[in-house]
């Protein structure tokens, strides 16, 4: 890959998705989009890269884009973030909300443990949690659906116990329980589309996804999550992710890493 294919690509990633690669990362690139040129049909990654450069076909982009996003995650990943949600904000707010009904959006979800995890949680608590759970990828939304995991997949993150309690063997993966894929709704959503409906949320988690994004762009996704949170809301980002700098909307909570509640000022202006 060249570095004026590399920075197309940057460019590519950072107007359709937000996201932008370090310069380093070259070969990086290079790793993820060789599986995509086979797919395809292409000789190599120049090829496919030159051919969407002539003629910018959305599902080739799109399937490009889909390459260079990070997937990693795990079940219940910094785990103090799962004990907060469970034993604290679901009693909290199920209180003060009609029928004890709580709204929670995993937003950049990936391949469903978080999601998962939340609703684990939430079964466990005894809470009624709606618990919509989003991402860019396709091929890890139909993953996340599915709520197949390997052997590898289901034992990070989860006891032996916990794996058992909500996962049975499934030929040569684990499969999540009924109630527990029926407790997620998932959906493929795109951070910097602005909300076009009225649906708000009481947790969104929007982990580990700011850091990948390209500084242009963070403020866009703030602000529309920001219009997607209830004004009592809570705000969970990844335990080391700022938002200081790149909007006034929030506010940090003090003495929890990650968690974050509107501002003052983002109130008014909703009044």
């Amino acid at each position: 890959m060249t570095q004026d294919d590399f920075d197309r690509l940057q460019g590519l990633l950072a107007s359709r998705a937000g996201f932008r690669l370090g310069r380093d990362r070259i070969h990086l690139a290079e790793h993820r989009l060789a599986p995509v040129a086979r797919r395809e049909g292409f000789d190599s990654v120049d090829a496919m890269l030159q051919t969407l450069w002539v003629k910018p076909v959305a599902s080739l982009g799109w399937a490009v884009i889909d390459a260079m996003l990070n997937p990693e995650t795990w079940f219940r990943r910094d785990r103090a973030v799962f004990d907060t949600f469970a034993g604290e904000l679901l009693p909290a707010i199920s209180r003060v909300r009609p029928g004890g009904r709580v709204q929670v959006w995993s937003a950049g979800c990936s391949t469903g443990q978080e999601a998962y995890s939340l609703a684990m949680g939430a079964l466990s608590a005894g809470v009624t949690a709606d618990i919509v759970a989003t991402d860019l990828s396709q091929r890890a939304i139909d993953k996340a659906r599915s709520g197949l995991f390997s052997a590898f997949e289901i034992q990070r993150g989860l006891s032996a116990r916990t794996m058992l309690d909500w996962f049975e063997p499934a030929e040569d993966a684990w499969s999540a329980v009924p109630r527990l894929k029926d407790a997620v709704r998932f959906a493929r959503h795109n951070l910097l589309d602005a909300p076009t409906d009225g649906a708000r949320f009481d947790v969104i988690l929007c982990r580990n996804v700011l850091a990948d994004v390209d500084p242009a762009q963070r403020g866009q996704i703030v602000d529309h999550l920001e219009r997607r949170l209830m004004d009592d809301g809570v705000l969970i980002l990844g335990a080391e992710e700022r938002i200081e700098g790149d909007t006034m909307a929030f506010r940090a909570v003090g003495g929890r890493k990650g968690l974050y509640v509107k501002a003052p000022s983002a109130l008014s202006r909703a009044a």
